[in-house]
C-alpha cells in the first residue's frame, strides 16, 4: 500500500516570512527597477514629468492629486543632475535589502518597503510646499532604517551606530538644499511602524494574519490622510 505523502513544512524566517536561500532577490529587483527608470528618464522625453509627484493645491487642474500612483512610482525615479543621488540610494538599499530581506522574507520585506515609499510621499503630500516635485528612493530607503532599528532593537542588537547614522541623514535633509526632508521623515516614520507590525506580532498561527492587518491598517491610514488632506 501507498502511505499517504505528507506535506512539507516551509521554513520560516524569525519574523514568519518564508526562508528563500540565496541572493535578496526583492532587493535586487527593486535595484534594476530604479536603474531601468533612471535610463528610461533619459532617453524617454517627458519620463520623470510623467511620473514624480508634486501635491497641487491652488492650480485649475490637479492633475497629480487626481493620479495617486505618483506617490508611489516617484519613488523609482532620480534626479538626472546629480548622480549620486541614485548610487547612495541603490548602495543604501543594497545594504539594507541585504539584511532585512532574509530576516523577514520576501513578501513582507516588499510591503515594508512600498509602505515607506508611500509614506514618504504622504509627508511630503502633508509638509512640503506646494507645486514642487519630488522624486527618489529616499523616503523608503528611511523607512528601512527605521525597520532596521525596530529590528535591531526587538533582537537586542546594538543600536548606537544606526541612530548615529540615521541623525546624521535626518539633519542633511534640513541643512542641504534640495533635499526632501519630508519625504525622509514620513518613510522613516511609516517603516518603523510597519516593523513593530512585524516584529511585535505574536508568534503562533495567527501572526501571519495579525502581520497582514497591521499593514493593511496602515495602508488605509495613509490612504485616509491622503484621501482626506486632498479633499481638505
Amino acid at each position: 500500500m501507498r502511505e499517504a505523502s505528507r506535506s512539507i513544512p516551509v521554513a520560516r524566517t524569525v519574523y514568519g516570512g518564508a526562508v528563500a536561500p540565496g541572493r535578496p532577490l526583492v532587493t535586487i529587483v527593486l535595484i534594476a527597477m530604479c536603474a531601468g527608470a533612471y535610463l528610461l528618464q533619459w532617453v524617454v522625453p517627458g519620463f520623470t514629468e510623467m511620473f514624480w509627484y508634486a501635491p497641487l493645491y491652488t492650480l485649475p487642474n490637479p492633475v497629480y492629486d487626481a493620479e495617486p500612483w505618483r506617490m508611489l512610482t516617484s519613488a523609482f525615479l532620480h534626479s538626472q543632475g546629480f548622480f549620486l543621488h541614485i548610487a547612495f540610494n541603490m548602495y543604501a538599499l543594497w545594504i539594507l535589502g541585504s539584511h532585512l530581506e532574509p530576516l523577514l522574507g520576501r513578501v513582507r520585506f516588499l510591503a515594508l518597503y512600498l509602505l515607506s515609499a508611500i509614506g514618504g510621499s504622504v509627508a511630503v503630500l502633508l509638509f512640503s510646499a506646494p507645486n514642487v516635485p519630488v522624486l527618489g528612493a529616499s523616503g523608503a530607503v528611511f523607512g528601512l532604517f527605521g525597520a532596521l532599528f525596530i529590528v535591531q532593537r526587538q533582537r537586542g542588537g546594538e543600536v548606537k551606530s544606526l541612530l548615529i547614522l540615521i541623525g546624521i541623514n535626518v539633519v542633511l535633509g534640513f541643512v542641504v538644499s534640495g533635499i526632501a526632508w519630508q519625504a525622509h521623515l514620513g518613510g522613516l516614520v511609516t517603516g518603523a511602524l510597519a516593523a513593530l507590525v512585524l516584529a511585535y506580532a505574536p508568534r503562533g498561527k495567527k501572526r501571519t494574519l495579525l502581520q497582514s492587518g497591521g499593514l493593511v491598517l496602515l495602508f488605509l491610514i495613509l490612504a485616509g490622510v491622503t484621501a482626506f488632506t486632498a479633499i481638505g
